[in-house]
């Protein structure tokens, strides 16, 4: 039971620091990428992607809260799912520069 809240709530300050611009090192793959690659990408956009995603996630855990049922697990993870292949479509489209 305190698990999600926690899991929550440090997903919500990790989202909140790279929305800030203070995590850009949480990104991941960004963080090891070279000068050149990190050139390729918009980070402000990239920033808002990843930090509004991690923000979203947060709610999204706490909705399972008290319904450790496999239809409430199978909804977040089928919804957690199908937000994670919309940020990577988002974050190589989007948050590229052109």
């Amino acid at each position: 039971m305190i698990v999600p809240i926690i899991v929550s709530a440090i997903l919500l300050v990790f989202g909140v620091l790279i929305l800030i611009g203070k995590g850009d090192n949480l990104i991941a793959g960004y963080n090891t990428a070279s000068e050149k690659e990190k050139a390729k990408y918009n980070i402000k956009r990239l920033r808002g992607l990843i930090g509004g995603f991690l923000i979203l996630l947060a709610p999204l855990l706490l909705l399972t809260l008290g319904k450790e049922t496999v239809t409430a697990v199978g909804i977040f993870v089928s919804l957690t799912l199908v937000l994670c292949f919309l940020v990577i479509i988002l974050a190589n489209t989007w948050a590229k520069k052109r």
